[in-house]
């Protein structure tokens, strides 16, 4: 079926098309670190690894890896969020200017600092990760900030995009004002969700959680094709969305849509080395398919193997479109050319 999707796909126009596209993202922006090294030795001190360091590197995560893979793919992006009035909260905004993200809608939330996650890495495996953040809703006066940006920039966008990591940008007075710009224009509204916030989602065009998101919502176990079926068809309804992309890991991904349709689409993943960002990755390639022109079964389908790309890549990652095109055409019935 997959491969049939493709084939229908016309690449160069595909392209083309998201070079032009514009997008909005708005969510929880955080900064990813990566301290890399080498375990050679126990510490005499606990039973833990001494990792020595040899070097450091920095990327941009959450809804800003959002953002990153839309620009990787040529596409136009606006981000909304919050920083904190700290070095690492200019760092962002240096890292958004130097892909040519538009980054105003990024606001300093002086009660609350700039959302860090550090990871620590010794040959490829991840030995430990620790978390500098808030997770309380952001200032009155902040979120009012964010629905300005939002209300001038509104028409410029094709599609919107909501990266919810739970950290207090995406709140129920948000919600409700994208709902309600989305009733007046019906512009595609993508929502990456988080479990806290199911109720907020309700009349979104499309959600793309995962395994454990969907059961969570759906309040059911996935444990074959029978309760992955009935979970989707529950989800579409409890949203009232257009369509529901529900990620499977090694397992692939399937799509819901109105009238009952479920699309199973196996993963096309070679190896698997991390899958930090996938889910951005993901809502990222799904939201440009969409709001480029292609059906919600095309844009899931190449949002597949976007996804298949980057979780063979080490470290928050994105995909090119050399090497997405490649993906995409190593998934037709004819091979790569």
């Amino acid at each position: 079926m997959w491969r049939k999707v493709l084939n229908g796909i016309d690449l160069d126009g595909f392209f083309e098309r998201i070079g032009r596209t514009k997008v909005l993202v708005i969510g929880d922006v955080m900064l990813d670190e990566f301290i890399w090294g080498k375990v050679e030795r126990i510490s005499p001190e606990a039973p833990v690894p001494v990792v020595a360091v040899t070097h450091e590197t920095r990327l941009l995560g959450g809804a800003a890896n959002v953002v990153n893979n839309i620009r990787s793919l040529g596409g136009e992006v606006a981000l909304c969020g919050v920083v904190g009035p700290d070095p690492m909260g200019e760092r962002i905004r240096e890292m958004l200017e130097g892909i040519g993200a538009d980054g105003r809608g990024v606001k300093v939330d002086r009660g609350r600092p700039t959302t860090v996650k550090t990871r620590v890495i010794a040959h490829s495996q991840q030995v430990v990760r620790f978390d500098r953040e808030s997770t309380e809703p952001i200032s009155p006066s902040v979120q009012k900030e964010i629905m300005g940006f939002l209300e001038e920039e509104w028409g410029w966008a094709q599609g919107v995009i909501v990266s919810d990591y739970g950290k207090g940008v995406v709140t129920r007075e948000l919600m409700d004002f994208l709902l309600g710009k989305v009733a007046e224009d019906r512009k595609p509204l993508v929502v990456d969700p988080k479990m806290d916030n199911f109720r907020l989602y309700r009349g979104v065009t499309a959600i793309t959680p995962n395994t454990a998101e969907a059961e969570a919502a759906s309040r059911r176990k996935i444990q074959d094709e029978a309760t992955l079926r009935t979970v989707g068809r529950l989800l579409l309804r409890r949203f009232r969305a257009e369509a529901v992309l529900i990620t499977r890991g090694e397992e692939g991904m399937a799509l819901f849509q109105r009238g009952g349709r479920m699309d199973l689409i196996p993963t096309v993943a070679k190896e698997v080395y991390d899958v930090t960002g996938a889910g951005d990755t993901v809502a990222a390639v799904f939201t440009l398919g969409v709001a480029s022109g292609l059906n919600y079964l095309e844009a899931a389908v190449v949002a597949n193997c976007a996804a298949g790309i980057v979780v063979g890549k080490v470290g928050t990652a994105s995909v090119s479109p050399g090497e997405l095109r490649e993906a995409l055409l190593e998934g037709r019935d004819e091979g790569p050319r």
